[in-house]
């Protein structure tokens, strides 16, 4: 009966009390939950011209790029545009000193020259159905949390197995709502994409880590690849006689332009937020957690960018790590200092204040829910330690030390060859050797090794002794307690820190090259950190972390049965997701208000001659100079990038924006640095989307690239004329 009243909730909650702009909505729903509010907006569609299953829609010009971001059909050739940074790692593996397309750019002027990516695949949603009723039968209150999860992963099977489909779709089952909903996707995956076009880092990438996050920017953030499928239209692998995709729906390009207040839709994949979560995990993750992610992050990226600066290979090699090492660290940054600047903790209180309030006055209501907050909140207190030393030795060990990274991948397949013997180790082996010499291209032994030395005095001086190796505290005690020359001895006396000679025995005899790693400094390293980390750390971290779950899913159901005024949606899970907002200016601080929209002169005033941040090409300038615009300026400016009030998330880079025609505006590609903490806490009045605008992509096409086939493909509209 709980089960039947949830749904309910979902479908009917009323509009009232959500602020325009917040949420992540499942297109399935939005015709119940959303359709009459976007109109008011402006929207002209219907929510069956975003999400169909029996016609074309918005839906079918959407692609999860990669896995991680999002990319939308823009031709009838299948042509995609996604960001610059979603497509960075292709195009420096592109890249060399005689090619260097991060530097230069890169257009394929026909398309015999568009190029291949192994391992990129695009993803469609074919449809979307709630199962939940399907999931959750033969789950009762009884049941412990082992029980409960096998009753559902038998009942997912069942599901997934009774799906009808093509030989070619795949079946994705995801949670909602912390478990109490579910959702089935039916996905469509093509893995021939080229790469068509890239504009260089100096306009795809402008203003690099200063501008990252930052309001007002001038970042031509995109990329251009293109879908390739066999004479039937269907997934193929690659081949030289495939075809270019031919799509259900493609998106018209509005080149009217944006202008205050106008109504946005952005479509994508949203990675991860956590709105739901108390009071007590938002102060940990705040106050504990972003310093020491931030701390750590803040060495490694002094290191790389003092090599990047004074040596040009270093930035070719170090240009998508360096990005991605930066992106987090800055949002982390921003996250922190927005919760604090808009109250978050002490709106959080205030919700659960009121929450105690109403489940005290209600006999059923205590009963079930009463001890809720006090739970999680001992138990998030239990989990502190665990997590302070988690954060630590992830950031040193996995995300910031790229040798001790590498040798705990090579670690698992250490593990295949215990447990699985030769024949299965080696029918692996294949993948592990292609990733190696991907990673040991863009892999600088001794700026790594001066990143070890400086993150191991962090390990021994701030991870608590009970959770360290001691295999590491001996390697520090026999380079004579000296940080530096600890590294020197671990370097120097790894095989894993020559590429050359790790690839040359894996080619010749792999299985001795694996017997001689017990023994090296390296390897051992890795282990032993982590070994101790999973006795140690882990395992009673995973333990406190079960527990949060079972109750987070009872705090969420509870949350929406004591709030029925409130509107719920669910957080974002990498799956296919609404977010509708306007145009918008904001106010960050006193005294300082944000237009909505920036222009070229804003990248000319930013200038700086061979800067690696602020550089700008000879032909844009001129083309500025000369006011140059084709058909794509307005009123004698270029626009270059505009904000909303969409709320969006990491896994929305490269999502489009559209207008309420369902027409492409905008490319989504970041979010302002005071708004970033919108994953754990949205707030409207900072919270803002970053987007370029589509006819400065047009612009860079056409006018700075000489691309003008691409711009044939596309089909142009004036929808406000």
């Amino acid at each position: 009966m709980k089960q039947f009243i949830f749904l309910l909730l979902v479908v009917c909650l009323p509009l009232s009390t959500t602020f325009a702009g917040e949420g992540m909505w499942i297109p399935l729903l939005l015709q119940q939950l959303n359709e009459k509010e976007m109109q008011s907006m402006g929207m002209k569609m219907t929510a069956e011209d975003i999400y169909s299953v029996n016609k074309g829609s918005l839906k079918d010009a959407i692609v999860h790029f990669g896995g991680f971001c999002t990319g939308e059909i823009i031709s009838r050739e299948g042509l995609i545009l996604t960001n610059h940074h979603c497509g960075f790692g292709q195009i420096q593996r592109h890249s060399s000193l005689e090619n260097n397309y991060l530097e230069d750019g890169f257009w394929a002027m026909d398309q015999k020259e568009e190029l291949t990516n192994p391992g990129l695949f695009v993803t469609f949603i074919v449809r979307i159905e709630d199962i939940t009723a399907a999931i959750l039968e033969g789950v009762t209150d009884d049941l412990s949390e082992s029980d409960r999860q096998s009753v559902i992963d038998r009942n997912i099977n069942a599901v997934k197995g009774s799906i009808l489909r093509e030989e070619y779709q795949d079946v994705l089952v995801r949670p909602f709502y912390k478990g109490n909903q579910y959702f089935l996707f039916v996905t469509e995956t093509y893995n021939d994409i080229r790469l068509v076009g890239a504009p260089p880092s100096s306009i795809g990438k402008f203003g690099a880590d200063t501008d990252n996050w930052i309001w007002p920017r001038h970042t031509g953030d995109f990329s251009l690849f293109r879908i390739y499928a066999n004479k039937d239209n269907k997934p193929a692998e690659y081949a030289e006689d495939n075809v270019p995709y031919t799509p259900k729906h493609y998106l018209p390009i509005s080149l009217d332009g944006v202008a205050e207040n106008d109504f946005t839709l952005v479509f994508g994949f949203p990675g991860r937020t956590d709105e739901y979560i108390p009071a007590s995990a938002m102060d940990l993750r705040v106050n504990t957690l972003n310093p020491i992610r931030i701390g750590i992050r803040d060495k490694s990226l002094e290191i790389i960018g003092k090599a990047m600066r004074s040596r040009p290979e270093a930035r070719i090699q170090y240009a998508s790590k360096q990005s991605g090492i930066a992106n987090s660290w800055k949002k982390w940054i921003g996250e922190t200092q927005g919760v604090k600047a808009t109250g978050g903790l002490e709106k959080k209180r205030a919700l659960e204040a009121e929450f105690t309030k109403r489940v005290n006055k209600k006999k059923a209501w205590k009963k079930d829910y009463g001890l809720l907050l006090p739970q999680l909140n001992k138990l998030y207190g239990d989990l502190k330690p665990y997590a302070i030393s988690q954060d630590y030795i992830n950031e040193i060990s996995f995300r910031n030390i790229e040798l001790l990274r590498v040798a705990g991948i090579i670690n698992r397949y250490m593990v295949i060859l215990d447990n699985n013997g030769e024949e299965t180790f080696k029918s692996r082996l294949p993948r592990l050797i292609a990733y190696l010499e991907g990673f040991y291209k863009d892999y600088i032994p001794d700026v790594d090794q001066e990143i070890f030395g400086r993150l191991m005095e962090v390990y021994l001086k701030d991870v608590p002794k009970p959770h360290q190796a001691a295999y590491v505290q001996e390697l520090f005690e026999k380079s004579g307690s000296n940080y530096q020359q600890m590294a020197e001895m671990v370097y120097n006396g790894s095989l894993l820190a020559k590429g050359e000679k790790v690839l040359a025995q894996l080619n010749e005899d792999p299985i001795a090259f694996f017997k001689t790693l017990n023994d090296d400094p390296a390897y051992k390293t890795t282990t032993e950190i982590n070994n101790k980390s999973a006795e140690e750390v882990s395992q009673p971290y995973q333990k406190i972390d079960e527990e949060i779950e079972l109750l987070q899913r009872k705090y969420m159901q509870a949350l929406m049965e004591v709030f029925p005024e409130k509107r719920f949606y669910p957080d974002a899970n990498s799956t296919l997701r609404v977010s509708y907002g306007q145009v918008k200016g904001f106010e960050p601080r006193d005294a300082i208000q944000y237009q909505p929209v920036t222009y070229l002169k804003g990248v000319i005033e930013k200038y700086v001659p061979g800067d690696y941040e602020f550089d700008v090409p000879e032909k844009l300038r001129s083309l500025y100079e000369a006011k140059d615009y084709g058909a794509y300026g307005q009123d004698g400016k270029m626009p270059v990038c505009f904000i909303g009030s969409n709320h969006t998330s990491g896994g929305n880079s490269g999502s489009p924006a559209i207008d309420g025609s369902g027409n492409l505006v905008g490319l989504n590609f970041d979010r302002v640095w005071e708004g970033t903490m919108s994953d754990i806490n949205y707030d409207a009045s900072i919270c803002r989307n970053i987007m370029v605008d589509i006819r400065y992509v047009l612009f860079i096409i056409d006018k700075y690239a000489g691309a003008t086939r691409l711009i044939k493909e596309m089909k142009l509209v004036h929808p406000k004329k």
